[in-house]
């Protein structure tokens, strides 16, 4: 998948609605298709595949944010199903380790999935270390991204899903060849919510992200519109 080229096309609108009726209704309400848009699990489970031809055929491609996390043989067929679909994005748990991954590279890279970028999710944003440690993890969420980033980066996995603040020690690891895509993306104007590891727009995509996720900075405001051309401004 190419990197994006102009400010807007670094933003992937987060959908998270409950129906496609509302998220037609979100797109119309920011002024511009969005180059990207993120279908997530509440989204997808609602309504299945066909939200994803509803968005597609609005212009704009769709990050498939379901977090595959099964045995390999499971994971792969999963990815191919979303290749299937056309999409241009979606994520794995690199948590599930290297044989998934494996398998899950292998089927995207197979026939009607070479435009299909997998993306690894290193550790949630709304993770800290306490919460790490609560699940028998005993370091600092940096050095777990970092470690699963690389694990990712060796089973054939092209980008990697990261707070901000993991962004600029990933790429001085691994390089320009790596994807970043990165959720936790708050304007100043904008609430935290439940997301811990935050940074803004602008100093996410300095620190070296391709795309950032925004949801409900946008999505929520009185005026999406605005608040989407705020951000774009922020960006240029």
């Amino acid at each position: 998948m190419k990197l994006p080229s102009r400010p807007q096309d670094k933003i992937i609108i987060a959908l998270d609605v409950p129906d496609t009726d509302g998220a037609l209704r979100l797109l119309d309400s920011l002024g511009e298709t969005p180059a990207l848009c993120k279908i997530g699990l509440e989204l997808f489970t609602a309504e299945g595949p066909s939200v994803v031809k509803a968005i597609r055929s609005r212009g704009s491609a769709v990050f498939l944010d379901l977090k595959f996390h099964d045995i390999p043989n499971t994971v792969a067929h999963a990815v191919r199903s979303a290749a299937g679909l056309g999409v241009a994005m979606t994520t794995l748990h690199a948590s599930g380790g290297p044989m998934m991954m494996e398998a899950a590279a292998k089927a995207a890279s197979e026939e009607g999935g070479r435009d299909l970028l997998l993306l690894a999710v290193t550790v949630l944003t709304s993770m800290d270390t306490l919460q790490l440690a609560s699940t028998g993890i005993d370091v600092d969420p940096e050095a777990q991204v970092l470690r699963l980033a690389g694990l990712a980066h060796q089973s054939g996995i092209s980008g990697i899903v990261c707070s901000p603040k993991e962004i600029q020690s990933a790429r001085a690891s691994f390089g320009e060849g790596l994807r970043i895509v990165t959720p936790g993306v708050r304007p100043i104007w904008a609430a935290a919510g439940d997301q811990k590891r935050i940074m803004t727009p602008r100093d996410a995509v300095q620190a070296g992200a391709d795309w950032l996720v925004i949801g409900r900075p946008i999505t929520a405001a009185d005026h999406p519109k605005e608040a989407y051309a705020r951000v774009v401004a922020e960006l240029a």
